[in-house]
């Protein structure tokens, strides 16, 4: 699943620049996660940064955007460019 963050956002600034992504963006009024780059930081970390940063636990998994740990890989591959081993 890609992440999103809810309404309880802060804008406190500090998960934007811990997604090795790119995938975490300013919206109109809360900081928003795009889902087509959001592997929950597969390929990067044990665990996804944004999440481990959030000083008010507003970034859950996205139930509309359900997706296993081979799909995050293959979708970590195409966002970054790099290739399997």
């Amino acid at each position: 699943m890609a992440l999103y963050i809810t309404d309880e956002c802060i804008n406190c600034d500090v998960c934007e620049p811990e997604c090795p992504n790119d995938a975490i963006f300013q919206g109109d009024e809360i900081y928003e996660i795009d889902a087509a780059l959001c592997t929950e930081c597969v390929g990067h970390f044990e665990e996804s940064q944004c999440v481990e940063v959030c000083p008010v636990d507003c970034i859950p998994k996205d139930p509309d955007n359900e997706e296993s740990n081979e799909q995050l890989w293959e979708k970590y591959y195409r966002v970054t460019g790099e290739t399997p081993e």
